[in-house]
């Protein structure tokens, strides 16, 4: 099909039986989809209730910088050898069994993770925290997917953006309780407990979906699978490279001076919150195809802005446009992995997240040995010529 506006979840298919039966909300559809935004909301919450205590669990169980960066690798390792199993356990049990499962045993896992008395069982707090948040992570991915598909129209990008409320509410939370005097047990106690409280009114509202009995327990990815999760790390690799290395870049530039050089970085979030929040209306009347055509195209720009900006404000907006250009790009492709017919979805979900979150533990640091054999210009030059990579690719996408 040429019109890649019919592609989105919006066009009617006749051999969809659920696409067809969309002449009204469906009221057992729109209590799902609520739940689901508090989902996405508590997981976004509680993800970012960790980063102010981290100075105090550091301090606690007296880690040099050295030791606590393997100690935060716990974490990442946590979350990479849990992700496939979720989706596993997601296509078997159905996506809400796991985020109950998965989401009421992270929530203890942040005031535990304040009191532990030292390193040995820190790591092993993280490496549980990790696993439990990021299997929730797929889980209400899968979730969604499901949920878009039977309603027939966009949500995708309206979630993750409720994400990114929840990690802005997090973080403020806490930081709040912390400043306020509340030691930071209580602090994360209270913290977590907020998170359970959105779950378990969500738990009510989600689907009893179950997957068949004949679903494999894991499956590589493979055909266009691939391809989403190849793309799905670029643009989780131009995030984590905002966030580790834009500030710095524009201090190399001389743009911003190194106390207002978080600025840039806010300025980005802030540009993907209000894109995806807007999100679903435009690929609901712009379609897929041109959402990730102008996207693309908007984050190149953004970047080469970043790179030859000859004053502050002209470098503020290539982090904005950047922001803009990347924000809908995973939501589309945790869509298009829910249609594809290659493998099952939620093995395919859970096969980008995983790629997604190597590209925001990994992708980083290869900048950074990049940088140091080039410049920072160049390898965000580099990065932008990647990101190219997502409109020659975006028919195979929308096509699904």
């Amino acid at each position: 099909m040429n019109d890649t506006a019919q592609r989105s979840p919006t066009s009617s298919r006749s051999s969809d039986p659920v696409s067809a039966e969309t002449t009204a909300p469906d009221p057992q559809i729109t209590r799902a989809a609520w739940a689901t935004r508090a989902v996405f909301f508590a997981t976004g919450f509680i993800t970012s209730c960790w980063a102010p205590l981290i100075p105090f669990v550091k301090t606690r169980v007296g880690a040099d910088e050295s030791t606590f960066g393997l100690l935060l690798l716990c974490l990442g390792g946590g979350a990479l050898l849990a992700m496939p199993l979720a989706g596993a356990l997601a296509a078997k049990l159905g996506a809400r069994a796991v985020i109950a499962a998965a989401g009421l045993a992270m929530v203890p896992m942040l005031p535990l993770l304040t009191l532990m008395p030292g390193v040995l069982l820190l790591g092993l707090a993280l490496a549980l925290f990790g696993a439990f948040l990021n299997s929730v992570d797929v889980a209400m991915n899968i979730h969604a997917v499901e949920v878009e598909r039977r309603a027939a129209r966009p949500i995708m990008s309206g979630l993750h953006a409720l994400y990114s409320v929840g990690s802005f509410s997090g973080a403020g939370a806490m930081a709040l309780m912390l400043l306020a005097g509340l030691a930071p047990s209580l602090a994360a106690t209270l913290g977590a407990a907020a998170a359970a409280a959105a779950l378990l009114l969500a738990l009510r509202g989600l689907l009893r979906t179950r997957g068949g009995t004949d679903t494999p327990a894991f499956a590589w990815p493979r055909g266009v699978v691939l391809l989403l999760a190849a793309l799905s790390g670029i643009s989780f690799l131009v995030e984590g490279a905002m966030l580790d290395w834009g500030a710095l870049l524009a201090i190399e530039r001389q743009l911003l001076p190194v106390e207002g050089a978080g600025l840039g970085y806010m300025v980005f979030a802030a540009a993907m919150v209000t894109a995806r929040l807007i999100g679903d209306r435009v690929i609901a009347r712009a379609g897929q195809m041109s959402v990730l055509l102008g996207g693309s195209l908007l984050a190149v720009a953004g970047i080469a802005l970043l790179i030859a900006a000859p004053w502050t404000p002209l470098a503020l907006a290539g982090y904005a446009l950047t922001g803009f250009g990347v924000a809908n790009m995973v939501p589309i492709f945790f869509s298009a992995a829910g249609r594809q017919r290659v493998m099952p979805p939620a093995l395919a979900i859970a096969s980008i997240s995983t790629t997604g979150y190597a590209g925001v533990l990994m992708g980083p640091a290869v900048l950074g040995f990049a940088a140091e054999a080039t410049s920072l210009a160049t390898t965000f030059g580099a990065l932008a010529l990647v990101l190219l990579l997502i409109p020659a690719s975006a028919r195979a996408v929308t096509r699904l």
